[in-house]
């Protein structure tokens, strides 16, 4: 049996599968907003399987941000009560083995490549596209990490080619930079540039639907959200050439990226002929929480 706990801002998720990668339970509770609150939580779920199924060996557990390389301390993660912290140190020694921690969109992308939409590929590109923007690499099923733990953060580069008129209608990021991918094709950045450009007050939500009710500004925002998204993944084909990229996270349900984004790249990728598919993910909002399982 694995376990895999997937720790969010917002809930803690815990999911218990048989060596085949079939779902024997699973458990959600509400993320308590500290350090000890949160490893409160993630006790109390692997307690609540052991009670019921037994003493499993390893744990893997994917959360936001990453361990420093140089500090074995959590680092850029936005549940910032985590950040400084030897999470994966005191993990280890309160639960008496050791906890595989992995970074939630790497957990995300092994999932999505061991059994879901990058199954049978050599090397996958895992995207998360929702509150924020990150990114996970996984070749031949393993996760590539990169010598400072920053291997597939490409929200944190910079929207190629950006016109002045796209320089006008977009907010500063969190990190500090300018013109940060996260800040056109994360859902907060698509309705922050929607509502700059038309002075209006709508969320990701209301825009989708004035999409289906066939309003101009809107129409204009999904094209223009598609272009972005298109010329951000170019650098990330141009780079690692993926053999498929996945998309995953609250924006990667509109149907309407899938029916124009393989076209759209194909306009900024440098190749006469791109094999590379942009998919779906399979496994939804259990793919963080399944990746995290096959780290055990």
């Amino acid at each position: 049996m694995k376990i895999g706990i997937d720790v969010g801002g917002t809930k803690t998720e815990g999911i218990l599968l048989d060596t085949n990668g079939n779902e024997i339970d699973r458990k959600r509770i509400n993320t308590e907003k500290s350090y000890d609150g949160t490893i409160k939580g993630i006790l109390s779920i692997i307690n609540y399987f052991e009670d019921k199924y037994g003493k499993v060996k390893t744990v893997g557990m994917g959360m936001p941000g990453a361990i420093s390389n140089d500090t074995a301390l959590i680092k850029n993660a936005n549940s910032i009560w985590l950040n400084g912290k030897p999470f994966k140190q005191d993990l280890d020694k309160i639960l008496k083995r050791n906890v595989n921690l992995e970074n939630d969109a790497n957990c995300f992308t092994l999932s999505e490549a061991v059994d879901g939409a990058g199954k049978g590929f050599k090397i996958v590109f895992g995207v998360i596209i929702g509150t924020g923007v990150g990114g996970g690499i996984s070749i031949d099923q393993k996760i590539l990490r990169g010598r400072n733990s920053i291997s597939g953060e490409w929200g944190h580069i910079t929207l190629p080619n950006r016109s002045e008129d796209e320089k006008k209608y977009v907010k500063e990021c969190y990190c500090g930079k300018d013109g940060c991918l996260e800040t056109y094709i994360s859902g907060p950045g698509f309705s922050s540039n929607y509502n700059l450009r038309f002075n209006k007050n709508y969320n990701s939500h209301q825009i989708l639907e004035a999409f289906n009710n066939k309003e101009d500004d809107s129409i204009f925002a999904l094209n223009q959200y598609v272009d972005h998204l298109a010329r951000g993944l170019s650098l990330v084909c141009n780079i690692l050439d993926p053999d498929v990229i996945v998309l995953g996270g609250g924006m990667s349900n509109i149907d309407f990226i899938y029916k124009n984004i393989n076209d759209a790249l194909k306009k900024y990728v440098f190749t006469d002929t791109l094999h590379t598919k942009v998919v779906k993910n399979i496994h939804g909002d259990s793919s963080g929480v399944r990746g995290a399982a096959w780290l055990s």
